[in-house]
């Protein structure tokens, strides 16, 4: 069997969870390679390892430059896992690609991750742990063990945070209908601040509401202050905010101060402000799952018993776009795509797009027998 083969350093992450799930061989070449460092950056080095770390035999092979990377995947086996990640991206990244895999493992998975907790570029700890896990639900996956939790919070650009995150295992997904988002009945977020005044997650929560407050009275935002040893390294403060639906759709939004030393410093008057416009942004867009999860949702559909899953998303991410290029590589699936236009007069937000597919039937063959 041939290894599929791509150019670029772009969706790596996408390439080789799909790689290790479908067992197909991957070849990636010309990784920055005119670039005035070629090859893999260190962030990528160290998800490299912790798939790795996932699985059993699975074979990596990197050239000299690091240009080109070869990837043979190995069985998931899961366990206990303790991973440092690299601080150049935050947990998220790399937790965003464990969510994907962990319920395919033979044991169920415990991981510690320890970086950077919150950092401006990638979804949050906090805002997996408010959509990514619901979502995993609703496909299925639920047990005592499936939980994610911020031990310690680490703020780029130093880190010094720690994850841990369990997820059963699980046989097989059920296939979902998620067509009816339902309308917004709260609004619940968290404002942190680590290494300044705990009066800044108070500022960031009454901007946050002045906004919020004309569409809605349920709105509740935890402050989350962490002192001494479980602050991590660096200052910093952000907002996580998450709108739930009558049927159990959550939306949500982000954002976190700049790093220190890298850019002009942020209020956090103006950070609430604009946190609680980006929500209302991502409500207009609407759909049953937010755009943050969109991939994570398309490939549990995937990965669904042979049967008919549908779900009604918003407009379409360009990492989603390519994400669906990738399913019909692995896996050969195909999406009915129906796009459904927005009434003027319901004003229910943006144009939305029904996604149909039916799973290829994708069964946990590594799960142990008690």
């Amino acid at each position: 069997m041939a290894a599929l083969t791509y150019d670029g350093c772009n969706f790596l992450r996408q390439r080789l969870v799909l790689s290790t799930l479908s067992g197909k061989r991957v070849k990636i070449r010309n990784i920055r390679s005119r670039d005035d460092e070629p090859g893999l950056r260190d962030f990528e080095a160290s998800f490299i390892r912790l798939l790795d770390k996932v699985t059993n035999g699975t074979r990596i092979e990197i050239n000299q430059t690091g240009t080109v990377l070869f990837y043979q995947p190995g069985l998931l086996c899961g366990g206990s896992v303790e991973h440092e990640c690299n601080v150049q991206r935050s947990i998220g990244y790399y937790l965003e690609a464990l969510i994907m895999l962990a319920p395919f493992m033979k044991n169920s998975l415990k991981a510690v991750l320890k970086g950077v907790t919150n950092d401006p570029i990638d979804p949050s700890v906090d805002l997996l742990k408010a959509t990514a896990v619901p979502l995993m639900k609703m496909f299925g996956i639920n047990g005592e063990g499936l939980e994610i939790k911020v031990v310690k919070r680490g703020i780029a650009p130093r880190g010094g945070g720690e994850v841990q995150f369990s997820c059963p295992v699980c046989r097989a997904l059920k296939p979902v209908l998620l067509t009816d988002p339902g309308k917004i009945k709260r609004i619940r977020g968290t404002a942190y601040s680590v290494r300044v005044s705990p009066q800044m997650a108070n500022r960031i929560v009454d901007s946050a509401r002045s906004i919020l407050n004309k569409f809605i009275p349920d709105i509740y935002i935890y402050t989350d202050h962490m002192k001494g040893a479980s602050s991590g390294k660096s200052p910093g403060f952000g907002l996580t905010l998450v709108a739930e639906t009558v049927n159990g759709t959550l939306l949500s939004a982000e954002l976190a101060s700049t790093p220190q030393g890298q850019g002009d410093p942020v209020l956090p008057e103006e950070l609430g402000k604009n946190c609680a416009k980006l929500l209302l942004e991502e409500i207009y867009r609407g759909g049953c799952v937010d755009s943050n999860n969109q991939s994570l949702a398309l490939l549990y559909m995937t990965l669904d018993q042979q049967d008919v899953s549908k779900t009604l998303l918003g407009p379409l991410s360009p990492y989603t776009i390519e994400f669906l290029r990738h399913i019909r590589d692995f896996f050969q699936i195909m999406f009915k795509i129906e796009t459904q236009k927005a009434d003027e007069d319901e004003q229910k937000g943006g144009d939305k797009v029904l996604m149909t597919c039916v799973g290829v039937g994708y069964s946990n063959i590594s799960k142990s027998h008690k």
